[in-house]
């Protein structure tokens, strides 16, 4: 009796197994449903960044990071422009996403293990690889970094910048002062007043911030990086499913760009390929929505409505001079990978 018991319970085991195996697992998301009842996903951006996220004339917000709000929008709700920016200095940005303020943050922000580690955030995928550079002007002498030995250098509060040109200064035997400032437009400013010997930021932020310059032409950038700089959209941890809609929004991005899928072709490519990767990623078949509480068509909404990664980049980076370079994906040499989406 009590062998055909243990029998039965290990026949029930096996089923419920199997079930569970079968189906896809969609975990509580208290963040999607939020998003989901407000209509709108609250994203965290720059307060000025050209390439990255900077509000035109018209006040319509623009850049890579923007692009990345707009993807999670597209794919939660189906509609990219169901996007609430909330500008951010570098020094509100983490308290805002921790607070709750915001859903999301697409702010130009390292990953670093620190910020893992001690602040309950959760960064998604790098959405760009840049490295800490130094602006100075073209009449300026130095030619390299280590010619601002001694000089004064204007940094952005709140970032991680200062740290990585003080680990460098300081493993080569350099000194420096220097001048922070909470505010990018009070930064420039002062920089461009003549306050600082040399500007240091994200490579791509210098050229962003140079091409504001009233006269560009009259600054330059160091060649050299002296940082790494993985840059990396975040979530508030504890919400795996957030973030795994979060992270396969901009992946989705980037896997487009592999299969050929661009925002012209992405719905004809749909609806014509027999490639099984194309089918998968229109919604044709796998099931892949239902995994993340999506709907099956989520990864062509992204595409039809923001664009694959190369697209994004070459609207939003290319036409302030910025090269693909390290971003390049890695079947052409870059470090730009995303896993496949099967």
């Amino acid at each position: 009796m009590l062998a055909r018991i243990e029998a039965l319970a290990g026949a029930c085991t096996l089923l419920v197994l199997a079930a569970v195996l079968a189906s896809p697992v969609q975990a509580a998301s208290p963040v999607l449903d939020t998003v989901k009842s407000r209509g709108a996903v609250r994203c965290g951006v720059s307060t000025g960044f050209p390439g990255f996220s900077f509000a035109d004339s018209q006040g319509v917000y623009r850049g890579l990071d923007v692009d990345v709000c707009r993807a999670v929008a597209a794919a939660s709700l189906g509609d990219a422009s169901k996007v609430a920016f909330v500008p951010l200095t570098a020094v509100q940005r983490f308290t805002a996403l921790q607070s709750g303020e915001i859903d999301l943050l697409a702010r130009n922000a390292t990953w670093t293990y620190a910020r893992s580690a001690q602040l309950g955030l959760t960064f998604t995928a790098v959405n760009y690889y840049d490295g800490t550079a130094f602006l100075v002007a073209r009449s300026s002498p130095v030619t390299r970094v280590r010619d601002l030995n001694g000089a004064t250098i204007c940094a952005q509060a709140g970032t991680e910048t200062l740290l990585g040109v003080q680990d460098y200064f300081s493993r080569n035997g350099l000194k420096f002062s220097p001048v922070t400032f909470e505010s990018i437009d009070t930064m420039k400013a002062a920089f461009a007043g003549g306050r600082c010997d040399a500007m240091t930021s994200d490579a791509t932020q210098l050229m962003g911030i140079r091409s504001t310059l009233s006269a560009p032409d009259n600054y330059r950038l160091l060649a050299e990086l002296v940082s790494k700089e993985p840059l990396s959209p975040a979530v508030r941890a504890g919400d795996d499913q957030w973030a795994n809609v979060v992270r396969w929004s901009f992946w989705a991005m980037v896997n487009a760009e592999e299969l050929g899928l661009t925002s012209e072709n992405v719905k004809t490519q749909g609806a014509t390929s027999a490639d099984p990767n194309v089918q998968r990623f229109v919604g044709k078949s796998g099931d892949l929505g239902k995994m993340l509480g999506l709907d099956q068509s989520w990864a062509l909404n992204v595409v039809a409505q923001v664009g694959n990664y190369g697209e994004s980049f070459k609207r939003n980076l290319e036409t302030i001079g910025v090269e693909r370079g390290l971003n390049r994906l890695w079947r052409d040499g870059g470090l730009m990978i995303a896993p496949p989406l099967r």
